[in-house]
Protein backbone atom coordinates (compact mmCIF):
# COMPACT_ATOMS: atom_id res chain seq x y z
CA UNK A 1 0.00 0.00 0.00
CA UNK A 2 0.84 3.27 -1.06
CA UNK A 3 2.35 5.31 2.30
CA UNK A 4 1.14 9.12 3.04
CA UNK A 5 2.73 11.37 4.57
CA UNK A 6 1.15 14.19 6.42
CA UNK A 7 3.57 17.64 7.03
CA UNK A 8 1.86 19.38 10.09
CA UNK A 9 -0.51 17.08 12.47
CA UNK A 10 -2.66 20.61 13.63
CA UNK A 11 -6.14 21.07 13.40
CA UNK A 12 -6.91 20.10 9.66
CA UNK A 13 -3.85 17.43 9.79
CA UNK A 14 -5.07 15.46 12.80
CA UNK A 15 -8.63 16.11 11.10
CA UNK A 16 -7.30 14.50 7.35
CA UNK A 17 -5.46 11.89 9.69
CA UNK A 18 -8.56 10.53 11.86
CA UNK A 19 -10.71 10.68 8.71
CA UNK A 20 -8.38 8.40 6.59
CA UNK A 21 -7.58 6.00 9.68
CA UNK A 22 -11.96 5.73 9.48
CA UNK A 23 -12.40 5.13 6.08
CA UNK A 24 -9.67 2.48 6.33
CA UNK A 25 -6.57 3.25 6.02
CA UNK A 26 -3.95 1.34 7.94
CA UNK A 27 -2.15 3.29 10.46
CA UNK A 28 1.39 2.15 8.95
CA UNK A 29 0.82 3.66 6.08
CA UNK A 30 0.13 7.05 7.38
CA UNK A 31 2.94 9.25 8.93
CA UNK A 32 3.13 12.34 10.03
CA UNK A 33 5.45 15.22 11.05
CA UNK A 34 5.24 17.62 14.09
CA UNK A 35 6.91 20.32 15.25
CA UNK A 36 5.99 19.69 18.88
CA UNK A 37 7.54 16.80 19.85
CA UNK A 38 5.33 16.05 23.11
CA UNK A 39 2.03 16.77 20.49
CA UNK A 40 3.85 14.27 18.12
CA UNK A 41 4.42 11.83 20.94
CA UNK A 42 0.75 12.05 21.74
CA UNK A 43 -0.34 11.80 18.60
CA UNK A 44 1.75 8.74 17.67
CA UNK A 45 0.16 7.20 20.40
CA UNK A 46 -3.77 8.33 19.91
CA UNK A 47 -3.67 6.95 16.36
CA UNK A 48 -0.61 4.35 16.44
CA UNK A 49 0.99 5.93 13.32
CA UNK A 50 4.79 6.73 12.79
CA UNK A 51 6.03 10.26 13.61
CA UNK A 52 8.91 11.67 11.80
CA UNK A 53 11.24 14.31 10.67
CA UNK A 54 10.32 16.63 7.57
CA UNK A 55 13.21 15.01 5.14
CA UNK A 56 12.53 11.62 6.79
CA UNK A 57 8.46 11.89 6.16
CA UNK A 58 8.91 12.79 2.39
CA UNK A 59 11.77 10.08 1.83
CA UNK A 60 9.06 7.39 3.24
CA UNK A 61 6.12 9.28 1.13
CA UNK A 62 4.12 8.44 -2.25
CA UNK A 63 1.73 11.12 -1.07
CA UNK A 64 3.23 14.64 0.33
CA UNK A 65 0.29 16.47 2.35
CA UNK A 66 1.33 20.15 3.00
CA UNK A 67 -0.60 21.38 5.38
CA UNK A 68 1.59 23.67 7.62
CA UNK A 69 0.75 27.42 7.82
CA UNK A 70 1.15 29.68 4.41
CA UNK A 71 4.32 31.50 5.79
CA UNK A 72 5.61 28.30 6.83
CA UNK A 73 5.84 26.78 3.60
CA UNK A 74 8.44 27.80 1.48
CA UNK A 75 10.80 26.66 4.50
CA UNK A 76 9.02 23.12 4.53
CA UNK A 77 9.69 22.91 0.43
CA UNK A 78 13.58 23.58 0.90
CA UNK A 79 13.61 20.53 3.48
CA UNK A 80 11.78 18.00 1.03
CA UNK A 81 12.62 19.51 -2.02
CA UNK A 82 15.72 17.15 -2.91
CA UNK A 83 13.23 13.95 -1.69
CA UNK A 84 10.36 14.24 -4.02
CA UNK A 85 10.65 11.97 -6.68
CA UNK A 86 8.78 11.37 -10.18
CA UNK A 87 5.62 9.41 -9.28
CA UNK A 88 4.95 11.35 -5.20
CA UNK A 89 1.78 13.19 -5.66
CA UNK A 90 2.13 16.64 -3.20
CA UNK A 91 -0.66 17.74 -2.36
CA UNK A 92 -1.18 21.36 -0.75
CA UNK A 93 -3.89 22.69 1.88
CA UNK A 94 -2.33 25.87 2.57
CA UNK A 95 -4.38 28.75 1.92
CA UNK A 96 -2.97 31.16 -0.97
CA UNK A 97 -0.15 28.89 -1.60
CA UNK A 98 -0.20 28.51 -5.52
CA UNK A 99 0.47 25.50 -7.68
CA UNK A 100 2.65 27.48 -9.21
CA UNK A 101 4.97 28.73 -5.87
CA UNK A 102 4.80 25.11 -5.12
CA UNK A 103 6.00 23.91 -8.31
CA UNK A 104 8.65 26.72 -8.52
CA UNK A 105 10.23 24.84 -5.16
CA UNK A 106 9.84 21.34 -6.10
CA UNK A 107 11.50 19.05 -9.07
CA UNK A 108 11.04 20.15 -12.34
CA UNK A 109 7.79 17.99 -13.41
CA UNK A 110 6.12 17.41 -9.65
CA UNK A 111 3.06 16.52 -9.31
CA UNK A 112 1.29 19.25 -7.67
CA UNK A 113 -2.95 19.89 -6.18
CA UNK A 114 -3.73 22.82 -4.83
CA UNK A 115 -6.52 22.25 -1.56
CA UNK A 116 -8.86 24.65 -0.04
CA UNK A 117 -10.86 23.09 2.71
CA UNK A 118 -13.16 23.72 5.18
CA UNK A 119 -13.74 23.22 8.95
CA UNK A 120 -16.75 21.04 8.97
CA UNK A 121 -14.21 18.05 7.51
CA UNK A 122 -13.96 18.27 11.96
CA UNK A 123 -16.92 16.44 11.82
CA UNK A 124 -17.07 14.47 8.31
CA UNK A 125 -18.75 17.21 6.57
CA UNK A 126 -15.99 19.31 4.89
CA UNK A 127 -16.92 20.49 1.14
CA UNK A 128 -12.93 20.55 -0.67
CA UNK A 129 -12.35 22.22 -3.79
CA UNK A 130 -9.13 20.86 -5.66
CA UNK A 131 -7.45 21.90 -8.42
CA UNK A 132 -4.49 20.14 -10.58
CA UNK A 133 -1.12 21.71 -11.12
CA UNK A 134 0.66 21.63 -14.85
CA UNK A 135 2.09 18.62 -14.63
CA UNK A 136 -0.76 16.46 -12.82
CA UNK A 137 -2.42 13.17 -14.15
CA UNK A 138 -5.66 12.14 -13.36
CA UNK A 139 -4.24 9.41 -11.24
CA UNK A 140 -2.99 12.24 -9.16
CA UNK A 141 -6.22 14.47 -8.85
CA UNK A 142 -7.96 10.81 -8.30
CA UNK A 143 -5.42 9.99 -5.64
CA UNK A 144 -6.64 13.48 -3.80
CA UNK A 145 -10.02 12.84 -4.39
CA UNK A 146 -9.09 9.65 -2.18
CA UNK A 147 -7.80 11.76 0.69
CA UNK A 148 -9.89 14.17 0.66
CA UNK A 149 -13.07 12.77 0.60
CA UNK A 150 -12.51 10.74 3.34
CA UNK A 151 -13.79 13.78 5.90
CA UNK A 152 -16.38 15.42 3.57
CA UNK A 153 -17.08 16.16 -0.06
CA UNK A 154 -14.53 16.87 -2.81
CA UNK A 155 -15.11 18.99 -6.32
CA UNK A 156 -12.41 19.72 -8.69
CA UNK A 157 -12.34 23.10 -10.12
CA UNK A 158 -9.66 24.96 -11.89
CA UNK A 159 -7.34 27.17 -9.96
CA UNK A 160 -8.58 30.23 -10.99
CA UNK A 161 -12.18 29.76 -9.13
CA UNK A 162 -9.87 28.60 -5.55
CA UNK A 163 -10.38 32.53 -4.78
CA UNK A 164 -14.17 32.42 -4.34
CA UNK A 165 -14.22 29.20 -3.32
CA UNK A 166 -12.38 30.80 -0.39
CA UNK A 167 -14.87 32.90 -0.09
CA UNK A 168 -17.89 31.00 -0.02
CA UNK A 169 -17.05 27.53 1.11
CA UNK A 170 -13.67 28.06 2.83
CA UNK A 171 -14.37 31.23 5.00
CA UNK A 172 -18.92 30.31 4.94
CA UNK A 173 -19.01 28.62 8.05
CA UNK A 174 -17.90 31.38 9.42
CA UNK A 175 -20.64 33.53 8.00
CA UNK A 176 -23.32 31.04 9.33
CA UNK A 177 -21.86 30.95 12.82
CA UNK A 178 -22.65 34.94 12.70
CA UNK A 179 -26.07 34.43 11.64
CA UNK A 180 -26.32 32.06 14.11
CA UNK A 181 -25.28 33.98 17.12
CA UNK A 182 -27.32 36.61 15.51
CA UNK A 183 -30.87 34.16 15.74
CA UNK A 184 -29.39 33.18 19.64
CA UNK A 185 -29.13 36.95 20.31
CA UNK A 186 -32.74 37.74 19.40
CA UNK A 187 -33.80 34.89 21.32
CA UNK A 188 -32.61 35.93 24.33
CA UNK A 189 -33.76 39.08 23.57
CA UNK A 190 -37.18 37.93 22.74
CA UNK A 191 -37.19 36.30 26.54
CA UNK A 192 -36.21 32.30 25.76
CA UNK A 193 -33.08 31.02 28.11
CA UNK A 194 -29.84 31.13 26.27
CA UNK A 195 -29.81 27.32 26.06
CA UNK A 196 -33.48 26.83 24.52
CA UNK A 197 -32.95 29.48 21.92
CA UNK A 198 -29.43 27.40 20.99
CA UNK A 199 -31.30 24.59 20.99
CA UNK A 200 -34.26 25.78 18.31
CA UNK A 201 -31.76 27.35 16.43
CA UNK A 202 -29.23 24.95 15.84
CA UNK A 203 -32.20 21.72 15.04
CA UNK A 204 -33.26 24.84 12.67
CA UNK A 205 -30.06 24.87 10.68
CA UNK A 206 -29.68 21.27 10.47
CA UNK A 207 -32.86 20.81 9.14
CA UNK A 208 -32.99 23.87 6.90
CA UNK A 209 -29.55 22.71 5.62
CA UNK A 210 -31.08 19.04 5.45
CA UNK A 211 -34.35 19.94 3.00
CA UNK A 212 -32.06 21.71 0.91
CA UNK A 213 -29.63 18.44 0.29
CA UNK A 214 -32.67 16.18 -0.04
CA UNK A 215 -35.13 17.89 -2.02
CA UNK A 216 -32.88 19.51 -4.55
CA UNK A 217 -35.71 22.37 -4.14
CA UNK A 218 -33.99 25.84 -4.97
CA UNK A 219 -33.88 27.81 -1.69
CA UNK A 220 -36.18 30.21 -3.53
CA UNK A 221 -38.97 28.06 -3.45
CA UNK A 222 -37.96 26.33 0.25
CA UNK A 223 -38.16 30.08 1.22
CA UNK A 224 -41.88 30.65 -0.06
CA UNK A 225 -43.29 27.09 1.27
CA UNK A 226 -42.61 29.19 4.92
CA UNK A 227 -43.82 32.70 4.13
CA UNK A 228 -47.41 32.63 4.10
CA UNK A 229 -49.21 36.37 2.41
CA UNK A 230 -48.96 38.99 5.42
CA UNK A 231 -47.44 36.39 7.91
CA UNK A 232 -44.64 36.37 10.17
CA UNK A 233 -42.11 35.22 7.93
CA UNK A 234 -43.00 38.16 5.85
CA UNK A 235 -42.60 40.78 8.08
CA UNK A 236 -39.07 39.58 8.92
CA UNK A 237 -38.27 38.92 5.42
CA UNK A 238 -38.71 42.30 4.72
CA UNK A 239 -36.66 44.25 8.05
CA UNK A 240 -33.43 42.06 6.17
CA UNK A 241 -34.82 43.19 2.67
CA UNK A 242 -34.83 47.01 4.24
CA UNK A 243 -31.72 46.57 5.67
CA UNK A 244 -30.06 45.11 2.48
CA UNK A 245 -28.68 42.01 4.52
CA UNK A 246 -28.32 40.27 0.98
CA UNK A 247 -26.36 42.72 -0.31
CA UNK A 248 -24.36 42.74 2.48
CA UNK A 249 -23.56 38.75 2.05
CA UNK A 250 -22.01 39.59 -1.55
CA UNK A 251 -20.33 42.61 -0.92
CA UNK A 252 -18.60 40.10 2.36
CA UNK A 253 -18.25 37.05 0.13
CA UNK A 254 -16.33 39.89 -2.58
CA UNK A 255 -13.80 40.97 0.07
CA UNK A 256 -13.26 37.52 1.30
CA UNK A 257 -12.44 36.46 -2.68
CA UNK A 258 -9.94 40.11 -2.92
CA UNK A 259 -8.48 39.37 0.45
CA UNK A 260 -7.48 35.65 -0.87
CA UNK A 261 -6.01 37.35 -4.50
CA UNK A 262 -3.79 39.29 -2.28
CA UNK A 263 -2.63 36.45 -0.05
CA UNK A 264 -1.74 34.10 -3.34
CA UNK A 265 0.27 37.08 -4.47
CA UNK A 266 2.20 37.68 -1.37
CA UNK A 267 0.34 40.59 0.03
CA UNK A 268 0.41 40.07 3.67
Amino acid sequence: MATTAIFGAGVMGETLLSGLLRAGRAPGDLVITERNAERGRALAEKYGVRVLPNDAAAKTADTLVLVVKPQDMAVLLGEIREHVVPGNTVISLAAGITTAFLESRLPEGASVVRVMPNTPALVDQGMAAIAAGQHCTEDHLAEAESLLSSCGKVMRLEEKHLDAVTAISGSGPAYIFYVVEAMIEAGVVLGLPRATATELVVQTLYGAATMLRETGQHPTVLREQVSSPGGTTVAALRELDAHRVRAAFVHAMEAAAERSRQLASGHV
